[in-house]
């Protein structure tokens, strides 16, 4: 059995943590700059009730 990567894993945490914080930071910012009303946290083109998750595109045929 392989031994854990423990280095690799702890990498993989810090580059989500990363690109959680710059997300919110861009968020904050567009709404600082009057793109987002408040409260509009990554809901740019929901309309309220739809569901949160886009149905997946059809398959391609001979693929």
């Amino acid at each position: 059995m392989a031994k854990p990567n423990y280095s690799f894993e702890k990498r993989q945490r810090e580059l989500a943590k990363k690109n959680k914080k710059e997300e919110k930071d861009r968020l904050k910012a567009q709404r600082k700059a009057g793109q987002l009303p408040p409260g509009e946290e990554g809901a740019e083109e929901s309309d309220g009730d739809a569901p949160d998750t886009a149905p997946a595109p059809p398959a391609q045929p001979g693929s």
